[in-house]
């Protein structure tokens, strides 16, 4: 057999399952930072502005190096640089722990203000497998199966914010701000170990590495059922699908489903507790389990959704559940009616991922690497620009402004359902094989 002759190793199952360990461990490792940055404000007596640029730090880097790795993958495949990302969040987050054992809270000063802020900056590096894994999965599975393969990565890894936001509370009180970072630190260290382990890189890759020609790695990929097949440059990945107008406009439905995603986790939690009068533990499960872990959950099913009636059209039956669940919000004030439109929100964001990435490989098959990188990086942008936009409502008109930002997400769902619609008339001939 092929496999045997060339010495490859894995299958699109192991593929998937070392991509979705790989994101949601990246993922969890800063989990625990911005809940957290309280407790450092409060020992270095840090401003408002230091404190937000902290809280900031992993996210920033989470979304920028989704970019250049996200396109590294065209070139090497997904294993190596999702490593690399998991080592670099891994120093962040020993760093962060050896820093709270010996100095918090009575040696911890505004002079240690640099080093921790670079250490968050390393640990956001596990945010960035994200666009690792996406087009890691991509290159295992044909593109009749795009939708379900990256529904159930992206759901499924999407949920250790939630799950951990969750087990935050019971972890400080057990174990203390010090013990839990070490804890985190400890889950880290092995889901990196395990990684390594299991996880493969597709056929392609696994043949250029072991100095098989080109053209032969290509013919032998295919004949074990590798549709898509990378460039194999870095640079021309991003060239290739920045060229593509295509990858900018996934890029906008991004924004608002993934970019919208990461605000209200943030968001969320902050509106229960000051709008509707929740105290801190209820307000985050609300945000974590009510929001978070449901908008990961049904990602996978939005996958396969994706798959059945095409990436456009779930798309644009996502973006109507965000606008209807924006509209809730606006003008709710009891608890039950607010909890619905959350909730519907949720459902459509995290239909929305599955969709936009199903239509990444439909889109810019030459460079589903390089348009991962854009499309994950910039979109994530949508974290930092919509609370800063949420939070000028609650300046303008004061209490009830926490309600009636959530216009900010009607004006997006129909940007992005115009979006989808654009590109489901002008670009309908293309067709879903490599």
């Amino acid at each position: 057999m092929l496999k045997e002759k060339y010495g490859l190793k894995g299958n699109p199952t192991t593929g998937l399952v070392g991509a979705t360990l790989g994101f949601f461990v990246g993922f969890a490792a800063v989990a625990l930072y911005g809940p957290t940055a309280t407790k450092l404000k409060d020992a270095m007596g840090l401003s408002g502005t230091l404190l937000g640029f902290l809280v900031a730090a992993p996210q920033l880097t989470g979304s920028l190096l989704r970019i250049p790795f996200g396109a590294w993958v065209d070139k090497l495949g997904g294993k190596k640089p999702l490593f690399i990302l998991l080592l670099l969040s891994l120093i962040g987050m020993a760093g962060l722990t050896a820093i709270l054992y010996l100095l918090y809270p009575a040696k911890l000063n505004i002079d240690y203000y640099p080093l921790i802020l670079l250490l968050g900056f390393l640990s956001g590096s596990g945010v960035a497998t994200f666009s690792v894994g996406i087009p890691q999965t991509s290159y295992w599975y044909p593109l009749k199966k795009q939708g379900i393969a990256l529904g159930t990565y992206a759901g499924l890894g999407n949920t250790a914010p939630g799950i951990f936001t969750i087990l935050l509370p019971f972890a400080l009180a057990a174990w203390g701000l010090a013990g839990s970072y070490l804890a985190w630190t400890f889950f880290l260290l092995i889901g990196l170990i395990v990684y390594a382990y299991i996880s493969h890189d597709a056929y392609y890759f696994q043949l250029v590495k072991n100095k098989v020609p080109r053209e032969e790695a290509i013919k032998v990929s295919k004949e074990l059922g590798q549709e898509l097949i990378p460039s194999g440059k870095l640079m021309e990945a991003l060239k290739t699908s920045a060229k593509i107008g295509r990858t900018w406009a996934l890029v906008l439905l991004y924004f608002t489903s993934f970019g919208g995603f990461l605000a209200l986790t943030v968001w969320f939690p902050t509106y229960w507790k000051l709008f509707h009068g929740f105290d801190l533990r209820t307000a985050g499960l609300l945000g974590g389990a009510g929001f978070a872990l449901l908008a990961s959950f049904i990602r996978v099913y939005g996958g396969h959704l994706s798959d059945k009636i095409g990436g456009e059209k779930a798309a644009i039956m996502s973006f109507g559940l965000v606008i209807v669940g924006a509209l809730i919000l606006m003008f709710a004030e009891a608890f039950v009616l607010a909890l619905i439109g959350e909730l519907l929100i949720a459902a459509g964001m995290g239909i929305a991922n599955a969709a936009v990435f199903k239509l990444v490989a439909k889109y810019v098959p030459e460079a589903v690497g390089g348009a991962s990188g854009w499309v994950g990086g910039l979109g994530a942008f949508g974290g930092f620009a919509v609370p800063p936009l949420l939070g000028l409502f609650v300046d303008l008109y004061g209490k009830i402004g926490y309600a009636r930002g959530f216009v900010i997400y009607v004006i997006l769902g129909l940007i992005c359902i115009t979006t989808a619609i654009i590109l489901m008339k002008k670009f309908h001939g293309i067709k879903q094989t490599a």
